[in-house]
């Protein structure tokens, strides 16, 4: 199959090369994007794709913004915000903001919108993005409160981010079916046209704020096209019909960069890969609840020689249960360098010194899965490897049926431990350690907004994470960016193209 796809690759290439020029986007001013996914809605709301994400971040703008290089909460929508207390957040207003259809936008919108997605019955589609809001309120025609079902600190991140500030009037009127037709909005670019599943058309918005955080728009319209195919994409982009595309594979950026037509940009993503470990023994009997046999495991695995050879690009061997940018990310823990003697020693000790077998599933890069199962048998650990699709594996490991997984985990590029650790060891769904003292450390991170109490909390229950070898940190991710040498293009680790920041050379 790989074999296929490379020499598909190719003919695209050649292909392309006979293929006279189109007009460059930059000719008239038109950045010609492609991705592969089909959003079921434009409504922000209603569609969970990553595109889904970029798309709000043109179209919508949200109370806050998080400085993609500094990672840093500022005022956007608001101009100002404070913690009032524990479960109570408090914003004031810019003045003179409207939307795309010429609303103002004021304090009546801010409270609909959040108390709208806060009900449950508005069927909004990721409700972890939402359902940490009890209600809003209005102190005056700029000025609101927010206040939380109970202490949540990441919700700057979502207040930042995933809580887009909807017209109340339009809203109203239209709903989900309209807003995902004809979107308004009051972010740096207005749609102009949706044909669902094919194509989505912005204009710059030029009512948009000139002293905001994104900055003023310069291109002035974008054009989105949704081609499933990758080497159809790659055609558009060679031929000039298209400008930019994504996530594509290392062998192919490598022909695309040599070919001189593009532009190629490698950037790491919030995104690692881990190995789950049952050390609660869940499953059974199992091996893995004897912590030497975890810490073998984690010294036989040569990650940086996986990184080297097959992840490649930006990416880097994590050790800590979280992507080191994140608050409260702990990188002082303990660590499993690549030590297949110690790796054998710890085995002995623990009474495998034959080794054993393990079941060992995974359900994407099968090379990279292949790659570990070469270091576990020569450690004498003989993995009984199954390959499922990502929701087959989810539900299985979910109704306490695989006792060691390769898995990744992107955080929905949330920059907080919350997003990740917690979700993995707190006694829920996907804990395979079922630790209290973790769960208890990370409860405490948690649910306060003291941020020196956060960091230590975070700090401790990581460490033991570590100590304990619950889980195997294995890397993180990399997106590859392709885009025309007319176009001056930044990506970021949090995996959100913003092309509001995009500007022709």
């Amino acid at each position: 199959m790989k074999k296929f796809l490379a020499a598909s690759a190719l003919a695209s290439l050649a292909l392309v090369s006979a293929i006279p020029a189109a007009l460059a986007g930059k000719a008239d001013d038109t950045l010609n994007i492609v991705w592969e996914r089909e959003l079921e809605n434009v409504d922000s709301y209603f569609n969970t794709a990553r595109e889904g994400i970029i798309v709000t971040r043109l179209t919508w703008d949200g109370l806050l913004y998080r400085d993609p290089k500094t990672m840093d909460y500022v005022p956007l929508i608001a101009k100002s915000f404070k913690w009032v207390d524990d479960t109570t957040l408090e914003f004031e207003l810019r003045e003179g903001l409207t939307f795309h259809n010429g609303e103002e936008l004021d304090a009546d919108d801010v409270v609909f919108t959040y108390n709208w997605v806060a009900n449950p019955d508005s069927g909004v589609k990721t409700q972890r993005n939402v359902n940490w809001i009890k209600e809003a309120k209005k102190l005056d025609k700029y000025k609101v409160q927010v206040m939380l079902k109970e202490p949540f600190p990441a919700a700057l991140e979502f207040v930042s981010g995933s809580v887009p500030i909807y017209p109340q009037d339009y809203y109203s009127k239209v709903g989900p079916d309209g807003m995902g037709q004809k979107p308004v909005g009051s972010g740096p670019y207005k749609i102009t046209e949706v044909e669902p599943g094919k194509k989505i058309v912005w204009e710059k918005f030029d009512g948009y704020m000139k002293d905001g955080p994104k900055g003023a728009p310069t291109i002035g319209k974008i054009v989105q096209r949704t081609i499933p195919e990758r080497n159809t994409q790659i055609a558009e982009l060679l031929s000039g019909r298209a400008d930019w595309m994504w996530r594509v594979p290392a062998d192919q950026a490598d022909r695309l960069k040599s070919s001189g037509k593009v532009q190629i940009i490698n950037e790491e993503t919030f995104r690692i890969g881990y190995i789950t470990m049952d050390a609660a023994g869940i499953t059974g009997d199992t091996p893995l609840k004897n912590p030497l046999v975890r810490k073998a495991i984690s010294y036989a695995i040569d990650r940086n020689a996986i990184v080297e050879a097959l992840v490649r690009g930006k990416s880097q061997v994590v050790n800590s249960a979280c992507f080191p940018s994140q608050f409260g990310c702990e990188s002082d823990v303990t660590k499993y360098p690549y030590d297949p003697a110690k790796a054998k020693a710890l085995l002995a000790e623990a009474g495998y010194p034959d080794g054993f077998a393990i079941d060992f599933y995974a359900y994407r890069n099968r090379d990279y899965a292949e790659a570990m199962l070469n270091f576990l048998s020569e450690v004498g650990i003989k993995a009984n490897f199954s390959y499922l699709k990502y929701a087959a594996l989810r539900d299985k490991i979910r109704s306490k049926e695989v006792p060691m997984a390769f898995m990744t985990w992107g955080s929905y590029s949330i920059n907080d431990v919350s997003a990740i650790t917690s979700h993995f060891f707190t006694h829920g769904k996907d804990d395979l350690a079922l630790d209290p003292k973790v769960k208890e450390l990370l409860q405490k991170g948690d649910t306060t907004v003291d941020s020196a109490v956060r960091k230590q909390a975070y700090s401790e229950a990581l460490k033991l994470i570590a100590e304990q070898a619950y889980w195997l940190p294995l890397w993180s991710y990399n997106t590859n960016y392709a885009f025309s040498n007319d176009v001056d293009f930044t990506p970021t680790s949090d995996e959100i193209p913003r092309f509001f920041t995009a500007s022709w050379k």
